[in-house]
Order: C-alpha cells, then sequence, then structure tokens
C-alpha cells in the first residue's frame, strides 16, 4: 500500500518502478514459453544476439512469439486504460468497454469491414471505430435529457447494447460464407496469434491515445467530483470528456481489430490498481498501462500452456477471472 501522503514524484517513481519490472519478467516469461521448449536463459541469448543463435529457434522467437507477446501487452493496456477512464467519467467501478458495448460495436464494425473487402489497416480499423462511436452515443444520449440518468441506470443501458450487439454479430456470422464463419468465431473469442511481424508498428497508433489520457488524469480526478464541480475548478468538462471518450474508443477499437473481443480486462485491473494507489488518477493509468500488459501476458501464458495441444484464445481466460469478479463487485456494491 502506497502512502497517499507523500509527494506526488516519489510515488510515481516507486510505482512505475516496480510495475516495470513485473512487466518485463512477463514480458520475458510469455517469450520463452511454448511448445519448442527453450528457457529463459536461451530466450535471452536470443533477445541479446538474434544472429548468433540457432536459426529456427530466431524465427520462432521473434515471428511468431515475440509479436503474440507484444500485442497481448499493447492490447492489455488499452483495455485496461479503457476501463478507467470509463470508470472515471461514469463514476462506477463496474464501467468497462466490455460491458458498456464499446468492444461490441466495435467487434461489429470490424466484422462488416471485412465482409465488406477493406484493407486491414486502415479500413477495417476506421470500420471499427464507427461501431464503437455509434454504440457510445447510444449509450449516452440519455445524458442530454433534462434528467440525466445516473451512472447505475447508464451502465444497465451498456449491458443491454452490450446484448444486442452480440446478437447482431451473431446475425452477421449466420449471413457469413462458410470459410468465413470459423476464422471470425475463434477472432470473436480473443484471438492474439494474428499479428505478424509486418504488423507490429500498427499498435504504434495507440501510444498518441496513452499520452492524451496520461495528460488529462489531473482533470479526471477532478470529474470524479461531477461535471459542475469540475466547471467551477477550472476544468472544460465538456471537452475533457470528449477527449477522452474519443481517445478510449479508438484505441479500443484498433485492439477488437487485431485481437477481438477480450472481456474483463478493463474491469480486473483498475480495480485491483485502485485498492493498491488508491484514487488518483495520475498514478492509477501508468499502473494500469503496465498492469493491464503484464496481466494479459499472464492470462496468454495460461491459454498457451493449459491445454495439452493448441491453445485457448485468451478471452476465454480473462471471462473466468473476470466474470466471477463482476459478480462479486455487484453483490458488494449492493450491500
Amino acid at each position: 500500500m502506497f502512502i497517499r501522503t507523500q509527494p506526488l514524484l516519489p510515488r510515481l517513481l516507486m510505482l512505475t518502478g516496480s510495475l516495470s519490472v513485473i512487466f518485463a519478467a512477463c514480458f520475458l516469461a510469455g517469450l520463452a514459453s511454448g511448445s519448442s521448449g527453450f528457457n529463459l536463459a536461451e530466450t535471452w541469448n536470443l533477445l541479446r544476439h538474434p544472429t548468433l543463435g540457432d536459426q529456427t529457434a530466431g524465427t520462432i522467437l521473434f515471428e511468431i512469439r515475440l509479436p503474440r507477446v507484444t500485442l497481448a501487452a499493447v492490447a492489455g493496456a488499452t483495455l485496461a486504460l479503457g476501463g478507467l477512464v470509463f470508470q472515471a467519467l461514469l463514476r462506477n467501478p463496474l464501467a468497462e468497454p466490455y460491458i458498456l458495448g464499446i468492444s461490441g460495436g466495435s467487434a461489429i464494425g470490424a466484422i462488416l469491414g471485412m465482409l465488406a473487402g477493406f484493407s486491414t489497416f486502415p479500413g477495417v480499423p476506421l470500420a471499427a471505430f464507427g461501431g464503437s462511436m455509434l454504440t457510445l452515443a447510444l449509450i449516452l444520449i440519455p445524458m442530454t435529457g433534462r434528467a440525466p440518468l445516473g451512472s447505475d441506470s447508464l451502465l444497465l443501458g451498456g449491458v443491454m447494447v452490450n446484448a444486442f450487439c452480440g446478437a447482431v454479430i451473431m446475425l452477421l456470422i449466420s449471413l457469413s460464407r462458410g470459410s468465413q464463419v470459423q476464422h471470425i468465431l475463434f477472432w470473436l473469442m480473443g484471438d492474439l496469434s494474428r499479428l505478424t511481424p509486418d504488423g507490429l508498428p500498427v499498435l504504434t497508433v495507440v501510444l498518441p491515445c496513452f499520452l492524451v489520457i496520461f495528460l488529462l488524469a489531473r482533470p479526471m480526478n477532478l470529474l470524479l467530483l461531477g461535471q459542475e464541480a469540475a466547471t467551477s475548478l477550472g476544468v472544460n468538462a465538456r471537452g475533457v470528456t470528449l477527449a477522452l471518450l474519443l481517445a478510449t474508443s479508438f484505441m479500443v477499437s484498433l485492439v477488437v481489430c487485431q485481437c477481438g473481443l477480450i472481456g474483463f480486462v478493463g474491469l480486473v485491473v483498475p480495480h485491483v490498481l485502485r485498492l493498491l494507489v488508491g484514487p488518483d488518477h495520475r498514478l492509477l493509468v501508468p499502473a494500469s498501462l503496465l498492469g493491464g500488459g503484464a496481466f494479459l501476458i499472464l492470462c496468454d501464458l495460461l491459454a498457451r500452456t493449459i491445454p495439452s495441444d493448441g491453445d485457448l484464445p485468451v478471452g476465454i481466460v480473462t471471462a473466468l477471472i473476470g466474470a466471477p469478479l463482476f459478480l462479486f463487485l455487484l453483490w458488494r456494491s449492493a450491500r
């Protein structure tokens, strides 16, 4: 537990340093795990001297494992940060992109883009972003009325929108050709194996979104007091909210395009970190980036090692962990 009376900078350095070590250890463990069987020492030597090691091992490491583990890290960081933003804006610890239907809307847009023959980048991500924005509008329209809904009602509305998105996804799958159905189904369950080394630069598109959210961490703290209170303290509440929603929706859309629907990361990671470091988003934003990346790398590690043959979609592992926690939080909030 970090002491809240300490100055921000020492706490930030202590937190990011500790989580960076954990993240690096998880990343290395993810690179070293697989059916080929080379250990941590061999993996480290290959990373240090990629041209001196065994050619087959180098191909496995740099063309298969490195893209997969990198995608797991970026996706975990994105989803955890997305959950943190939605929890701050709705002032509800149960909010996250998957439960609110933002991921489902992105998946609908991505599937429509795939069926329409759009390019992998930027066509499909733009279609997914359009789907996420439409879903977000459906959730937030009630906030513009004379009597805006409370955060609990908005969360319930998001759950219903998520159910509707699931129905639309099943409809699109049923209308797809036979050769596309299996690919779409496995992708929807959370597939981290689709990224190739050539696709790694695409992931850097999320970095400006990370930066925007980090720069708006202090206004996020004030938004927890309510929009009127934040405005009285000098925060442009509407502008900050719009920037956060756009950045979050775009980065979640990009992740959904790459690895499908992975739920509950945005619920588990921010909630655990909030218990450890407190409610200050200036600490929670970098903590969510590192903690979310490490969490999804470990989930993918389980997905690759639990089956004796092949691997599980990582979305199954995150759901097995996150769904019981979601029920526990619902029970705790109802007490």
